[in-house]
């Protein structure tokens, strides 16, 4: 058993690692601690340097040298720290021309064989100095230049050393062709810098050291001087106005300086310290008045608080080593939540380089996949309460048992996982209504499974779920019975879920389970109530580590992440909280939970803030914000019933909001308000501790109900998602009665305005033919779409406009046939690209009817070399460009540099695409080939070709491209032989599906926005949508004999799409309001009851397609 750290140790604990990882980086090794590689070998040793609380006391060392005027000292200390990067001070010595001080000031930062930007950086900086010699015609000088600091560089580029030695030949070096239009030093200098700067902002060496702090002024005097009020505070005779004469050694009123004052570490009066009168004058101009100190409790780990000052984010000021609240500050990312998503710190310049094309800021260059973005998804967007809270019911779910636990996807933010009390899995499509999954409790292998297991199970088979979760990227999902087990589900989108992992992993019942990443590598947490906490390989089922030292049955985990400090909160039914890194040295923290019995804790979205909700025996409740540095309650939240009739269980949303099910309701606070904000009784039918689960953006919450209910609250952002998935309820009879006549469209329908509206606002729809409702007053169809197998099932074929809407866009320029068509981000413009290079986009004004759009004409004729782009997701200044040559070239925008070259293919490069999730990027070329490569080396992992059917072959101008699914785990291909979904990681083919011999080719295809249907223009004019889940066809557009080329789907509407025609036209389209969707789904199993023409323009029936 692992037992408790002694208290002595654990003060010196951080102070020993910060020792042992210097020693170790001063002898160039690799540094492993808790199992993860701090440091690679050859890593400098600014990377690691101080402890994060050592970091922020030389920032504040640095500020405080600076109000001093000790300007010198501050450049040497920023140098030698390597912590802040001084670019004002940088460009004035450059602009001097103090070389030396340049190089030096540099060296504390970067050396020059670092890495190419490093090596760039000294370059220019050097042959400047020999230019300069030269200029002065100081020949000795700019040979010992060339010999002492440019003959480094010949290793690199022998050729390029050459040609600057033969400038000492010339008279004047401005002869040289390359150097003609190099003006005076003061201007030569000016454009270097420019060009220095770009290279120290790419280089990764200088992340996170280009901007200091924002500290408030003064803010090393204003910790002093709390330190010194506290220190009064502890005093046993505090005199009114007390003598400071050193800072050497603690005041102590009544002594001699030279006596020390207790230690804060065992002073009795830390459980309960009164304000006592006086204090000591400020030192400075900008120091805050302490509060007084709360009762405390026990420190996170071995120090206690040292009061409580608003005006302080951090744990105590030491010189020695920290503590692990010095570690817990400043998080990456939040593991409670983990699929959030944080943005770049590059996106500004994916902004700033559309608008050097000319282009409305929200009009996206051309890349592999559409977005799909949702209103209200971007995580930096803040509600403006209460009104954007979540409280209107959208969905009303039965699941057929009591729900126990709820985690919605964190990509598919539509897809909700449940649990139940009889062991039951439910996965449902709330937008839809659909449930996609049902399973029943059953033990995989019971012969792997322990005797206890086996026998508790033939005695009493009944089983509990006490937690469903999802992994950081949504690939996996586990469950936590109230029996022993653990199952983990591989999860392959729509309905497709696997057996992964059974793991017999405690004694008794599973109280909880999560995901981490502690070893750079998936697990899985489980505690339980054999008093134990167990780390699982997510990959394997093997365990890695158990966690001892609760005295009783572990309640909750959670699961956390501070630069790169990884560790678990846990809580006991005892009431007992513990903290535990991933090692064998027992728990760093022990202290006690408001409430004393079952208690979860949860960060907010961004991590920086750490919450916790109990309820005691008594039925008493709790919700409080800590203090992470010393393990205080920072707040504790008021509204609760005196008495809760249950557990009462709590989720956070949107840094800014807590809910909480309790009395029949659901209960909203401000995290920075600890008076209730809001409730919600969602209609009614509660029970009296309602089950809660926000979905990651907090648009909408799952809420369990009475009568095995779930009701799915939403705001306004959460209906305008659902909205896109409702469905009308099929009408055999209507559907008979209404067959069409055929009249292939010509021309524009007869009234288009309101589809000019739908283009430009999500909400704003008004009908094409003559219904001028606007969506927005339209309450959410409750009708489940019905797909019954007794009836026959027929095609939907759309010949005539009145069976739709769409519109033909204005043409302010003649262009020939649209190549590349795409809409923008918000789904207000559309932009194409014809073959003569001329670019058209038509942009709407948000609720204003305007249907005649602008048209512009941008950019020249692209360089005939590239073929196709792609952004990385993560880096929007790394570029993936398709070549002819069949190459891909991956390209650093800010630096204009080629970082590599990947070679692969055999012919040109027509399909680029990235996964966020598997961080890979997947190619597909002309030679009807596939490969898929890694991002972080850009090595090559797997490749295929096409399965071609049988008797075709690729012609000469074939193009195949790809497309992510909303999962990021499976593809589109499409070629003008078929439609084909791979899954990524093994590269296989999953569902094909092929035109017959004699029908027209595939001339393009493309996920709707929600990646539930495929559009796909044929060479015939034909536009069919399939579902993506099974890649049958739903539904067929004759429009014209004009030949749609290319197909857009709009980012938010999943049954808007546009074509681009081989006139140069673009159209838009979808279905009529009355009807809502394109078609009805066939059945799965369509045998001969399908009405499917035996002769179809594009392929046979779905049964007739290869099915994998």
């Amino acid at each position: 058993m692992n037992k408790e750290m002694p208290v002595a140790n654990r003060r010196n604990f951080w102070l020993d690692i910060v020792r042992k990882l210097e020693r170790q980086v001063r002898e160039e090794r690799s540094a492993t601690i808790f199992g993860f590689e701090i440091i690679s070998p050859g890593v400098r040793e600014e990377l690691v340097g101080m402890s994060s609380l050592s970091r922020e006391l030389v920032f504040l060392i640095l500020q405080f040298l600076d109000e001093e005027k000790f300007k010198e000292t501050v450049h040497k200390l920023e140098q030698e720290s390597g912590f802040f990067f001084n670019m004002k001070y940088f460009e004035d010595e450059v602009h001097n021309g103090n070389w030396e001080e340049v190089e030096r000031y540099l060296s504390g930062f970067t050396k020059v064989d670092d890495n190419r930007y490093s090596m760039k950086i000294f370059f220019e900086i050097r042959k400047q100095k020999y230019l300069e010699a030269l200029d002065k015609h100081d020949r000795s000088k700019a040979v010992e230049i060339l010999v002492k600091d440019l003959k480094v560089f010949a290793s690199f580029n022998e050729e390029l050393f050459k040609e600057i030695t033969q400038l000492l030949t010339l008279e004047n070096f401005r002869e040289n062709e390359q150097l003609s239009k190099y003006g005076d030093t003061k201007s030569a200098r000016a454009i270097m810098l420019v060009e220095l700067k770009k290279l120290i902002e790419a280089n990764p060496l200088f992340r996170d050291k280009l901007q200091f702090p924002n500290l408030k002024n003064s803010r090393l005097r204003t910790l002093i001087n709390q330190s010194l009020n506290w220190q009064h505070q502890l005093c046993k005779n505090p005199r009114p106005n007390p003598d400071i004469k050193t800072l050497f050694v603690d005041h102590s009123c009544g002594q001699q300086n030279g006596a020390r004052a207790p230690s804060p570490a065992n002073n009795p009066l830390l459980g309960g310290p009164v304000p006592k009168p006086g204090g000591f004058p400020p030192l400075g101009a900008h120091v805050s008045t302490p509060a007084p100190i709360p009762t405390p409790l026990a420190g996170w780990m071995s120090n206690p608080p040292t009061g409580s000052h608003p005006a302080v984010s951090g744990g105590p000021i030491g010189l020695g080593g920290p503590s692990i609240q010095a570690a817990l500050k400043h998080p990456r990312t939040p593991p409670t939540n983990p699929s959030v998503e944080f943005p770049s710190g590059d996106s500004e310049h994916a902004s700033k380089r559309t608008r050097q094309l000319g282009i409305s800021d929200e009009v996206s260059l051309p890349v592999n996949v559409l977005p799909v973005s949702f209103p209200g998804h971007a995580h930096s967007q803040s509600f403006n309460a209460p009104d954007d809270l979540p409280k209107t019911v959208a969905r009303t779910l039965n699941q057929g048992s009591s729900p126990m636990s709820m985690d919605f996807h964190p990509i598919q933010q539509t897809l909700l996982l449940v649990g139940t009390n009889v062991g039951d899995i439910g996965l449902w499509e709330v937008g839809s209504r659909e449930r996609l999954v049902q399973r029943n409790f059953k033990v995989w292998d019971l012969s792997a499974c322990t005797m206890p297991l086996q026998a508790g199970l033939v005695k009493d088979p009944g089983v509990s779920v006490n937690r469903v979760i999802w992994s950081p990227d949504g690939s996996l999902f586990g469950v936590a019975y109230s029996r022993h087990l653990v199952q983990i589900y591989s999860y392959h989108g729509n309905d497709d879920v696997r057996q992964h992992l059974e793991i017999d992993a405690h004694v008794g019942g599973v109280n909880d389970l999560a995901f981490s990443h502690p070893n750079k590598q998936l697990s899985v947490i489980t505690c339980g109530d054999d008093k134990l906490i167990k780390v699982w390989d997510a990959a394997t089922g093997t365990k890695q580590y158990t966690f001892e030292g609760h005295e009783a049955p572990v309640y909750s985990v959670c699961p956390h992440h501070k630069e790169n400090i990884q560790f678990i909160f846990s809580t006991a039914l005892d009431g007992k909280i513990k903290a535990w890194l991933y090692d064998n040295l027992g728990s760093r923290v022990d202290y006690d939970a408001p409430g004393r019995w079952c208690t979860t804790m949860a960060y907010s979205a961004d991590g920086t803030r750490l919450f916790s909700c109990g309820t005691s025996k008594d039925g008493e409740s709790h919700i409080v914000e800590w203090n992470e540095s010393e393990g205080a309650v920072k707040r504790a939240y008021q509204g609760f019933r005196k008495r809760s009739l249950g557990v009462v269980q709590f989720d956070t949303t949107k840094n800014r909001f807590l809910a909480a099910g309790d009395d029949f309701s659901v209960k909203f606070w401000d995290m920075d308000n600890t008076q209730l904000l809001t409730n919600s009784d969602a209609d009614g039918g509660l029970p009296a501790s309602p089950r809660i689960r926000f979905n990651k953006d907090g648009t909408l919450l799952a809420v369990s109900a009475n009568e095995n209910g779930i009701k799915i609250l939403a705001n306004s952002d959460g209906l305008r998602l659902l909205r896109t998935f409702e469905n009308l309820a099929f009408d055999a009879s209507r559907a008979e009665a209404s067959k069409p006549t055929v009249n292939p469209l010509s021309g524009t329908a007869a009234s288009s305005a309101g589809l000019t509206d739908r283009v430009a606002s999500v909400v704003g729809i008004s009908a094409m033919n003559g219904d001028s409702r606007n969506m927005g007053d339209v309450k959410p169809r409750i009708t489940e779409e019905t797909n019954d197998k007794s009836k026959i099932w027929k095609l939907s074929e759309i010949s005539e406009p009145s069976q739709c809407r769409f519109m033909k866009l204005p043409e302010n320029l003649r262009a020939t046939k649209i190549s590349r068509l795409i809409y923008t981000n918000s789904g207000n413009a559309i932009l194409a690209l014809a073959s003569n290079a001329i670019h058209l986009l038509w942009k709407w004004q948000r609720s204003e009817r305007n249907s005649s759009g602008k048209t512009m004409t941008t950019f020249m004729p692209p360089p005939p070399a590239a073929t196709f782009l792609a952004f990385h997701p993560q880096d929007n200044n790394i570029l993936a460009i398709g070549m002819d040559d069949s190459t891909i070239q991956i390209y650093n925008v800010r630096v204009d540099e080629v970082k590599s070259k990947l070679k692969g293919h055999s012919k040109r490069i027509t399909g680029l695409a990235f996964s966020h999730v598997l961080n890979v990027l997947v190619s597909s070329g002309a030679d009807a080939q596939l490969c898929v490569w890694n991002t972080d080396g850009w090595e090559k992992q797997k490749s295929r070709f096409l399965q071609l059917p049988s008797g075709r072959s690729p012609g000469v101008h074939s193009e195949t491209r790809v497309q992510f699914h909303q999962d990021q785990i499976h593809f589109l291909v499409v070629h003008e032989t078929q439609l084909a979904i791979y899954e990524t990681t093994k590269l296989e083919c999953v569902k094909q599906w092929a035109p017959r011999e004699s029908a027209a080719p595939i001339t393009h295809a493309t996920f709707s926005c929600d990646s539930q249907q495929i559009y796909a223009s044929f060479l015939d004019a034909t536009v069919c949508i399939f579902t993506a889940a099974h890649l049958r066809l739903r539904c067929r557009i004759n429009p014209s004999n004009v030949q749609p080329l290319v197909i857009a789907a709009h980012p938010q509407e999943p049954n808007q799409f546009a074509l681009g025609l081989s006139d140069g036209s673009v159209h838009v389209f979808e279905p009529l309001e009355s009807e809502g969707k394109w078609g009805v789904p066939p059945p799965v199993e369509n045998g001969s009851a399908s009405s499917v023409p035996t002769t179809p323009l594009v392929g046979g029936s779905a049964s007739d397609q290869p099915q994998r």
